[in-house]
């Protein structure tokens, strides 16, 4: 069944039609709040918050055609609220990390940044559009409306965001 229809028949109440739409969607989902969050725990429960919220709100989406980047775009708002969540933490303490260290350092791990370490020090927005440009393949257009950012930012904060990573790359900050 196409796409149209299926959004039709959710947005009137039917399950399973929601329910197809969404599993074409789940890996996607999956792969990009993995990408914020570094952790599957979070990024599956990323996966049921995203499932339960467009469940609730399939009625708002006003064009069918556009339901992978408004369902992403409920995944990625998922993931930051996350994040946030997580910078509200209270820390380990200081006993309970020097433990960790001391025992991190018996074992034989190799010091080298990822790219991953890399884009985690990018702000939220960089960090977006970089992941939904190269890893998901989004045009700027997608990229720009799934974000609620004019064109232009869209672009500029790319290419801000790619600088950042090649000035982290010249100082040597990867192996």
């Amino acid at each position: 069944m196409d796409l149209h229809k299926l959004v039709k028949k959710a947005q009137k109440g039917n399950d399973k039609a929601f329910l197809e739409l969404f599993q074409q969607h789940e890996e996607s989902i999956y792969r990009i709040a993995y990408m914020y969050l570094k952790n599957k725990d979070d990024a599956l429960d990323v996966v049921q918050d995203t499932a339960y919220q467009s469940f609730k709100s399939i009625d708002s989406l006003r064009e069918p055609q556009y339901f992978k980047t408004w369902i992403l775009k409920i995944a990625i708002n998922r993931s930051i609220y996350i994040l946030r969540q997580r910078k509200k933490s209270i820390p380990l303490p200081p006993e309970y990390t020097e433990q960790q260290v001391a025992s991190s350092c018996e074992e034989d791990i190799p010091l080298s940044i990822t790219l991953q370490e890399l884009l985690d020090e990018l702000d939220t927005h960089e960090k977006s559009v970089i992941i939904l440009k190269f890893y998901q393949g989004y045009t700027f257009q997608v990229i720009s409306d799934m974000l609620e950012l004019p064109l232009g930012s869209t672009k500029t904060i790319l290419y801000r965001g790619l600088s950042k990573l090649r000035k982290s790359l010249k100082r040597g900050e990867i192996s």
